[in-house]
């Protein structure tokens, strides 16, 4: 047993204290964590779930968070589907088997180029992230497996504080409630307290889309 690392202000630091050896200092910078799936692999897996490439735009949407509050309601990640769909991407949801029900509904609203991708192996989803062009997600696992596969990822946060919660490898947006910035402040020294009061549900589907469409828009340049 160890003490002490629950005094460590952000979670990358927390969960990297319990992978060292007893009494070990903290490095001063972590290494940036990588995931990489062999183009053999990706090529396979796509060819096994019908998602042959077809020169469209591939966006991914987790939906699920663990935690009250943190899940941006899937009501705004149907209507994101929906647009993104009408204008040509390819839209893939994520998540495992409590997340089944929100794909269903995701995809009942954005239509045919919606495909519901969620089940119980974790590697489906790094392989999805894997061949996605940009990954939408919440404060949760799957955000920091896009990141850590070099997908520009969009995050949505909410009553969880960016700087104690976000990957060490670099998103491409965290988008946040607007307003409060005073709470954003605060946050980096009173942690969640400061913006427990937020709700992802004030984060507007404009918003997220128009992140989304920039990131492809500078790909294609």
């Amino acid at each position: 047993m160890r003490w002490g690392e629950r005094k460590l202000p952000r979670m990358i630091d927390r969960m990297g204290a319990l992978a060292l050896a007893k009494g070990a200092s903290l490095p001063k910078e972590w290494p940036l964590p990588e995931l990489a799936v062999p183009r053999g692999d990706l090529d396979d897996w796509r060819a096994r779930r019908g998602l042959a490439a077809d020169g469209s735009p591939v966006v991914t949407l987790s939906p699920g968070a663990v935690g009250a509050g943190k899940a941006w309601p899937v009501e705004h990640y149907a209507e994101l589907a929906r647009a993104l769909s009408g204008e040509g991407a390819s839209v893939w949801v994520l998540g495992g088997p409590n997340e089944t029900p929100l794909a269903a509904a995701i995809a009942a609203a954005g239509g045919s180029r919606v495909r519901d991708l969620t089940g119980t192996d974790l590697r489906n989803a790094v392989l999805a992230h894997a061949a996605a062009d940009v990954a939408v997600t919440n404060d949760s696992g799957l955000m920091h497996v896009a990141a850590a596969l070099g997908t520009p990822t969009v995050a949505i946060f909410g009553p969880t504080s960016p700087w104690h919660w976000k990957p060490l490898n670099p998103l491409a947006a965290i988008i946040e409630p607007p307003g409060d910035s005073e709470a954003r402040e605060r946050a980096r020294i009173e942690g969640n307290q400061a913006v427990r009061h937020r709700r992802t549900g004030d984060v507007a589907v404009a918003t997220v889309l128009a992140a989304v469409r920039d990131i492809l828009q500078r790909a294609r340049r």
